[in-house]
């Protein structure tokens, strides 16, 4: 994904909205040895150290489908705001055709 990106304060607490997508690596925390990308659903207000926070998200896929629901801690200054990818819209089907029904016969 190429996508403007901008570094989030930790002097800041809860900076994310609800639908904001982050990309998160290393530098959030060790447990993203994998960069991955979240769909923030809502930042949650759980004690935690200064500068980190609890996130509750989506996953997503390549395509930028949610794949997984997640709880996730992270820091602050190590998460990159991205900005939303196209979601695919769903095919459109040709409209059935509906015919009468014969009722005891």
């Amino acid at each position: 994904m190429t996508a403007p990106r901008r570094t989030v304060s930790p002097a800041t607490s809860a900076p994310f909205r609800s639908g904001d997508v982050l990309r998160l690596t290393r530098a959030a925390s060790p447990q993203f040895a994998r960069p991955i990308a979240v769909r923030v659903i809502r930042t949650l207000e759980w004690p935690t150290f200064d500068g980190w926070c609890w996130l509750d998200g989506y996953q997503l896929g390549p395509d930028g489908s949610a794949v997984a629901r997640r709880e996730l801690f992270v820091q602050l200054a190590g998460v990159r705001l991205l900005t939303a990818p196209t979601i695919p819209s769903p095919a459109r089907r040709a409209p059935s055709r509906r015919t009468p029904v014969q009722v005891g016969a």
